[in-house]
């Protein structure tokens, strides 16, 4: 039951608490599409397609592509695409991670993407992701998450560390990172200690504990913040609430349409998407290919889609920050609260270019969709998104766009509560339209 204000926020923030992981944020997408009447397909099966047909494909577990087949050839009327990823920076628990310090046990952690370190300190840090195991003589997976806290980084204290305020907080990554776990028991060391704490979680046999890939997260839940509770905060901001978005305007796009409707979710973006499931992979483009060669035996036939179909990639902007003005261009300043915004990036790190940023945006005036743009300070170089290497390799048109927020990458993010019911209205809006908008 709503009981928020933000209603739209209210759901990012409890499909962000349901998902402390890719592989669970990908399996809860999965249970949304399910249930909303979505047909899974397998990559290692045939495909046999009809007209409408709404289904959804997973690539190992953490990476999906979500479609609504349209009323006419994909070669006449093209695909209008969002995508977004799955995954956000932290700390991965390392393969032989637990070890003895003085009577206590840490956890070796590998930091993932580019996490504001210091923000993992003195939270209480929960542990998710998937466990390889063996059953019945095969290989299975099996997602677990454990409710409660289970482990900190305790910082120093400033009697100890005293330039802490005025030098900031440096942590060394293989040292001071390692998160304190437990006292060290007397009956198993620490790490045959730790698979069985994984193996009990699971429910399998600890002899069957094969691998693992876990990431740490901040274990307190969402929460609105202000006078009106105009703000959000929350762990993986960037990139879920893009994921979140997006599939709510794919489920909210019932009106049969003539174009193909897709939504691709990727995982390692925020390590540079180049693996079989990233987005700089053949996941998308396999999936258009299958989707066109469904309908046409021409070998021209997903060409001619591409050449009529439209990518916005969805992933966060970087809000005014108030304490540090100097970090932003004076003439670009984005607010929360204020609508979605359009990246742009003369060097490409972004994809908007003139005519996809004249198509989005009268896409959104036309439903009454406020819209910002960001540019970095000409001395500052801009991170990127997974747009790019998409339009790259599919040949399509694209633009960049996301909402603003605040304390990117950090363990707990913020935005506005207002944005992400726009940014849902902008792309059901984007994938209402035809995907070869005339220009």
């Amino acid at each position: 039951m709503t009981t928020h204000a933000y209603p739209e926020a209210e759901q990012l923030l409890n499909f962000i608490d349901r998902s402390p992981s890719p592989w669970h944020a990908t399996a809860n997408m999965a249970q949304q599409l399910t249930d909303a009447g979505y047909q899974e397909l397998k990559e290692a099966d045939n495909w046999s397609l009809v007209a409408g047909q709404r289904c959804f494909v997973i690539r190992d577990e953490s990476s999906l592509i979500a479609f609504e087949l349209g009323s006419e050839l994909p070669s006449g009327a093209g695909f209008t695409l969002v995508a977004a990823h799955t995954d956000s920076p932290g700390l991965r628990v390392k393969p032989n991670p637990a070890y003895q310090a003085k009577g206590l046990v840490r956890l070796g952690v590998e930091i993932y993407g580019g996490p504001i370190l210091a923000t993992f300190t003195d939270r209480d840090l929960g542990l998710a992701g998937r466990l390889v195991y063996r059953l019945q003589g095969k290989l299975s997976t099996k997602l677990i998450r454990f409710e409660n806290p289970l482990m900190r980084i305790p910082n120093l204290a400033i009697h100890l560390n005293r330039e802490v305020n005025s030098r900031g907080l440096l942590l060394d990554k293989q040292t001071q990172l390692a998160p304190l776990l437990s006292a060290a028991g007397e009956e198993l060391p620490p790490q045959q200690q730790f698979r069985k704490l994984l193996a009990d979680q699971a429910g399998i046999d600890e002899a069957d504990l094969v691998s693992w890939e876990l990431n740490l997260f901040d274990s307190l839940p969402g929460s609105f913040y202000g006078p009106a509770g105009e703000y959000i905060a929350n762990g993986q901001l960037d990139n879920l609430a893009s994921c979140d978005a997006a599939l709510t305007a794919l489920l909210q796009s019932s009106q049969p349409s003539a174009q193909t409707r897709v939504c691709g979710f990727f995982d390692h973006e925020e390590v540079g998407s180049t693996s079989h499931k990233g987005a700089a992979g053949s996941f998308m483009a396999d999936t258009l290919q299958r989707i066109s060669a469904a309908f046409e035996n021409d070998p021209e036939a997903n060409k001619l889609a591409m050449a009529r179909s439209f990518l916005v990639s969805a992933d966060m902007a970087h809000a005014w920050n108030p304490a540090f003005p100097s970090a932003y261009d004076d003439q670009h300043p984005i607010q929360v609260n204020h609508g979605p915004v359009i990246k742009i990036n003369a060097n490409q790190r972004y994809t908007t270019e003139a005519v996809s940023e004249a198509i989005f945006s009268e896409i959104c005036a036309r439903a009454e969709i406020p819209v910002q743009r960001f540019v970095s300070r000409s001395d500052m170089p801009c991170g990127s998104t997974i747009g790019p290497m998409s339009a790259a390799a599919l040949g399509i048109r694209s633009i960049d766009v996301g909402n603003p927020m605040w304390s990117m990458h950090s363990a707990r993010e913020s935005a506005g509560a207002a944005d992400h019911a726009l940014m849902i209205k902008a792309l059901t809006a984007f994938l209402a339209e035809p995907a070869a908008v005339d220009y």
